[in-house]
């Protein structure tokens, strides 16, 4: 444990100069599109750690949108009928679900815990529009990124100092915004057309 808390403080050090630079902001969405591989919540829980609890969910979001354009344009190129003999069955019905509820659909995607890549590639190959997909993502994932980041900052803060201070501001971090998106959910089902 003392050497993760000492790892995760080193790369903060070390980034510390570079959070405010020009770049920082271009790199991170290069880093999300590169690493697109990687598990989207270890890309925003390390983007937390490494800029903080106000750039580091701004930075995420931003790269979670480049990485979800980048892979819906690989769905677009795809096409639906490929994808879906890819895919199989499974992944035709999701594909004629989400063309039916556009934004609400890709919202409902974000909350379903399957890979972001092939989630936007999916997405992507079906009719819904890039506007519906990037408002989509931006309210199904708005609050798990401020959640996740503010959490993997507050995470290097508890290690290093495991006060109760500490401990609530990791719970409020994690708790508020998932709580806000439980009743963004709630609303949006409600509302869906039957």
């Amino acid at each position: 444990m003392d050497q993760l808390v000492w790892d995760l403080q080193d790369v903060s050090s070390w980034l510390e100069p570079y959070r405010h630079a020009w770049y920082a902001l271009p790199m991170v969405m290069l880093a999300f599109v590169v690493l697109a591989m990687v598990p989207v919540v270890v890309l925003i829980a390390a983007t937390g750690v490494v800029f903080g609890p106000i750039l580091g969910p701004l930075y995420a979001m931003a790269g979670c949108l480049t990485s979800g354009s980048v892979g819906f344009a690989i769905g677009r190129w795809m096409g639906r009928r490929r994808i879906e003999r890819i895919g199989g069955e499974r992944v035709a019905k999701l594909s004629r679900a989400i063309q039916r509820n556009g934004t609400l659909a890709v919202f409902l995607v974000r909350k379903v815990p399957a890979p972001f890549t092939l989630a936007n590639i999916v997405v992507g190959a079906s009719s819904v529009g890039y506007r519906d997909f990037m408002i989509g993502t931006l309210l199904g994932m708005g609050a798990f990124v401020v959640a996740l980041a503010g959490f993997g900052y507050q995470l290097t803060k508890v290690l290093h100092d495991p006060s109760p201070a500490t401990l609530i501001g990791a719970a409020l971090f994690v708790g508020v915004p998932l709580t806000l998106a439980w009743f963004i959910n709630r609303t949006l089902r409600r509302a869906r057309p039957a």
